[in-house]
């Protein structure tokens, strides 16, 4: 049952939970971690683990993506960066990293003005493909329209639509807004879209035909919605409440499945974890492969909400170096604070509560307490 506070006489507020909140509990059965399998899979494609590098300019380039699916997970290009403006985008990357805090935004929002190169989307993405991995390739709402055939036409597996907030039901009396619905059936590939925050906004989204939903709303280290907008989607349940849609969803349409992703708020190893066993199939990660001392930030992070030419909400921001990018994924982890070896712990967090497959683990125990340390 929601739980709901009085804010003043004319307000009441639902309690929600972020995952810091919330802690999973081990079971009275303990596997050998060897035993646990992390696989995940989406339409056609395998993949040996649930992570999903974000289509940001600091996590990937077309390189990052293609060592991204060799390490078993799924690297997405982000479509409307650097990698399709510039022919060599290394020197505006290096001079990014080189701002000042003080004038990066703006600094940011007149490299980001260059036009994107449809040509420069057929080459990245074929570089992707020439390697062998999955590729994958992400616009925005807004760019969907214009650049989706040349997406397309490269030979993308998975095509991902993600913005601050996508919803089915986009009004707009200055443009003709995209149609999900008629966009996605019309299309030969499979189509991730997102974000949303809450079950209905969901479930509308899984009925375009969606193959997965991405669960988040301004919630990752490069994002400033909160002091913005005032907007904030605590993930914990954000990622309950798209599951519920997605089990819903599944008797509605007859058996048919659609895969939640939760996307913010993962800086750790231990919120993966805790994003899974709240419902998620699979987590997209910012900040944390950000961290890799092979990532195009080369330290530091940021989203396309940072360059935003009227109105940022988003930063720049120092996320270090921890460990290559192999050693964040697989390990082994050069520290004990959650930030490499994300399969290793999740191998050992489904072991240690007694779990062998992904869809097993959405069902453990989960409580809520102050469980934060600082």
């Amino acid at each position: 049952m929601t739980q709901e506070v009085e804010l003043g006489r004319s307000k009441r507020g639902r309690r929600v939970y972020s995952f810091d909140d919330i802690a999973i509990v081990p079971s009275r059965r303990t596997r050998d971690p060897e035993d646990v399998s992390v696989a995940w899979s989406i339409d056609a494609f395998q993949f040996a683990t649930p992570f999903i590098a974000a289509p940001m300019d600091s996590v990937m380039s077309p390189v990052s993506a293609i060592r991204m699916g060799e390490l078993g997970g799924l690297g997405v290009l982000d479509l409307e960066g650097l990698w399709t403006r510039y022919e060599d985008p290394e020197p505006i990357l290096a001079e990014i990293r080189g701002l000042s805090d003080t004038h990066a935004t703006a600094r940011m929002q007149e490299l980001y003005a260059a036009p994107i190169k449809p040509s420069l989307i057929s080459a990245r993405l074929s570089d992707i493909r020439a390697a062998g991995v999955t590729v994958a390739g992400s616009l925005s709402p807004q760019r969907t329209q214009e650049l989706y055939e040349t997406v397309i036409a490269a030979g993308v597996d998975l095509f991902v639509i993600r913005g601050s907030t996508v919803s089915a039901e986009h009004v707009s009396k200055h443009t003709e807004p995209l149609n999900l619905k008629q966009f996605i059936y019309e299309l030969d590939v499979p189509v991730i879209v997102g974000g949303v925050a809450t079950y209905t906004a969901a479930l509308h989204l899984m009925r375009t035909g969606a193959a997965g939903v991405l669960v988040g709303f301004g919630g990752g280290a490069a994002s400033t919605t909160r002091t913005s907008l005032g907007i904030h989607a605590p993930m914990a349940t954000a990622v309950a409440d798209v599951a519920g849609a997605r089990r819903d969803y599944l008797e509605e349409s007859g058996g048919r499945y659609v895969h939640v992703i939760a996307d913010g708020g993962l800086g750790t190893s231990g919120d993966v974890v805790k994003a899974i066993a709240c419902g998620a199939d699979a987590v997209m990660l910012g900040a944390v492969l950000a961290r890799a001392t092979d990532a195009p930030g080369g330290g530091y992070h940021w989203g396309a909400e940072a360059h935003h030419p009227k109105f940022p909400r988003g930063q720049r921001v120092q996320v270090g170096q921890v460990a290559p990018l192999a050693n964040i994924v697989s390990g082994p982890a050069p520290a004990a604070d959650g930030t490499a070896n994300l399969t290793g712990a999740l191998r050992r967090a489904m072991a240690t509560t007694g779990y062998s497959e992904l869809k097993e683990f959405q069902r453990v125990e989960v409580v809520v307490g102050p469980f934060q340390t600082s």
